[in-house]
């Protein structure tokens, strides 16, 4: 039902303890009817979804919403919200690390190279 991508990722999660229903893990192979509520934990919000009716194949994305309803806690969307206004009010592109020639101009400049700067009458020049 276009949870996850691929089936193989959906059987890995089901393997991992990441889908359940009830409270409890299902294996890849649990059978689900019309009616189940079933939690997936995806990142860090934990989503359900309830089945409204069964599909024989996959289906697109338009046509989810008539076979599943998203049954997701508002305090599980806040999280994601809060994690993405936490991704955006971080440093700006470009002023994270400083790159290996910034770090080779920084200790150039910190260099004792950099006596011919400072005046004789500096109290610094007293060695």
């Amino acid at each position: 039902m276009r949870i996850y991508k691929t089936r193989s990722i959906a059987t890995d999660a089901c393997k991992c303890g990441r889908v359940k229903m009830n409270g409890v893990e299902v294996k890849p192979s649990r059978m689900f009817h019309a009616g189940d509520v079933f939690t997936v934990r995806k990142g860090p919000i934990t989503y359900t979804y309830r089945i409204l009716q069964l599909a024989n194949n996959r289906l697109s994305a338009k046509l989810v919403p008539e076979y599943m309803q998203d049954i997701t806690p508002k305090e599980q969307l806040e999280i994601l919200e809060l994690a993405r206004f936490a991704a955006q009010s971080g440093r700006d592109r470009g002023t994270g690390r400083p790159t290996k020639k910034d770090r080779r101009d920084i200790e150039q400049f910190f260099s004792d190279d950099y006596d011919y700067l400072l005046d004789e009458d500096d109290d610094l020049l007293e060695d």
